[in-house]
């Protein structure tokens, strides 16, 4: 998160409950708007994140983490909700 996003997030918190509540409402519409994306353009941004991971891998940059991990993690992560 960049230092911008932040201090963004910092001020966000210190807001009443119903103004973060009504500023959360917001990020979440903007998202459902970049969902609304042409399905090319979100086809081609997956391509290149797909290749970025790739190549740190061939790179020896990041290993990666097996399935098994990830699974228990997220289980875990659902029992405590």
């Amino acid at each position: 998160m960049s230092p911008r996003a932040q201090e963004l997030l910092r001020e966000a918190l210190a807001l009443p409950v119903q103004e973060r509540a009504d500023v959360a409402a917001q990020l979440l519409a903007s998202l459902d708007e970049a969902a609304s994306a042409d399905p090319a353009e979100v086809e081609a941004a997956w391509a290149e994140e797909i290749e970025r991971r790739a190549r740190r891998v061939m790179a020896g940059e990041t290993a990666g983490i097996p399935w098994e991990d990830v699974r228990r993690r997220a289980e875990a992560e659902l029992r405590q909700r």
